[in-house]
C-alpha cells in the first residue's frame, strides 16, 4: 500500500489522500476537495484513479467529487445513509465491509459516528495499519459535533473503536490542526512534557510533508483519550466548578468537547 498525503493550502487545511495499489496502479482518492492536485499526483506516480471516498458528507470533504468522477469516471463511495447528501454516491458502506484497491490493498469501513452521524473511518490491513479519520480524530484532537454530529456519540466512538486500536496505527485526519490542538492540550494539561514537546517539533512544521502520529502518540498528547488525566480533571474543574469528586470519562470527554467549542 502506498499512501499519498496531499496539503491542500487552504483556508480549512485540509488534507486529501490517494491509496495506490503498488502491484498496478489502481488508486482511491478519499476526500479528494482538490481534484486538481488529486490528479496531478496521480499523472505524477503513474496511478489511476478508480474510487473515491467520502469519509463524510461536508463539503469541504466533498467538493472535488464531481470534477474527479468527470475526470476519471471512478466509482464514489460514501456513508450509507449519507446518499441523500451526498450527490452521486454508488455504493453506500457500513461497518465491516472492506474496499479493494488493485490486486494487494484492502481497507476496512469502520463505522464512526460523531462528527456526523454518518461518518466513516479507514483501517487499512496491512502488517503496520494505518487509519484514514476524516473529521472524527485529528492530531491531538476531536471533531466538532456542530453540523450533524452529536458529542455522545463521538464519546462512543473514541473509547469503543478508537482507543481499541493498534497502539502502531499510523493516523491520517482530514485536516492539519496539530498547533492549535496541542495549544488546548497544554491549556488543559500544563504539565503535560510530550504536547510540549511536539508543539515545538510542528509548530511551523513543512505541511507539504507533515508529522503522520499513531494512536501510541496520541493517547500521550490527545486530551480527549487523556480522560483519567488527574491534571487534566484538575483544570477542567476550574472551568466547571459543579464537576463531581470523581467524574466519570463520558462527563470528562463531554465538558472537554464542550470547552474547546468555543477556546
Amino acid at each position: 500500500m502506498i499512501v499519498e498525503q496531499i496539503w491542500t493550502a487552504n483556508a480549512y487545511r485540509n488534507f486529501n489522500y490517494l491509496v495506490a495499489c503498488p502491484e498496478i496502479g489502481d488508486a482511491l482518492a478519499i476526500d479528494p476537495l482538490d481534484h486538481q492536485k488529486c490528479l496531478a499526483r496521480a499523472r505524477d506516480r503513474g496511478w489511476t484513479i478508480t474510487q473515491i471516498l467520502n469519509t463524510h458528507e461536508h463539503g469541504d470533504h466533498t467538493g472535488g467529487n464531481q470534477a474527479m468522477i468527470k475526470a476519471t469516471g471512478a466509482k464514489l463511495l460514501a456513508h450509507k445513509n449519507a446518499r441523500d447528501r451526498i450527490p452521486g454516491v454508488n455504493v453506500g458502506l457500513e461497518a465491516g465491509n472492506i474496499i479493494h484497491i488493485g490486486r494487494s490493498v484492502e481497507l476496512e469501513c469502520l463505522d464512526t459516528p460523531g462528527h456526523t452521524m454518518s461518518h466513516v473511518c479507514l483501517l487499512s490491513r496491512t502488517d503496520r495499519p494505518a487509519l484514514f479519520c476524516g473529521d472524527t480524530l485529528f492530531n491531538a484532537g476531536a471533531g466538532n459535533c456542530h453540523n450533524g454530529g452529536h458529542p455522545n456519540d463521538l464519546y462512543h466512538t473514541f473509547v469503543t473503536q478508537l482507543a481499541k486500536l493498534p497502539d502502531d496505527a499510523l493516523v491520517y485526519p482530514g485536516h492539519d490542526y496539530i498547533a492549535n490542538n496541542l495549544r488546548f492540550t497544554l491549556d488543559r494539561e500544563p504539565d503535560n512534557a510530550r504536547a510540549q514537546s511536539l508543539l515545538d517539533e510542528v509548530e511551523d512544521q513543512d505541511t507539504d510533508d507533515a508529522m503522520v502520529s499513531t494512536i501510541a502518540l496520541e493517547k500521550e498528547i490527545n486530551t480527549f483519550f487523556r480522560l483519567h488525566s488527574p491534571t487534566v480533571i484538575k483544570w477542567l474543574r476550574d472551568a466547571f466548578p459543579d464537576l463531581p469528586d470523581n467524574p466519570d470519562a463520558k462527563t470528562v470527554f463531554l465538558k472537554l468537547r464542550e470547552l474547546r467549542n468555543s477556546w
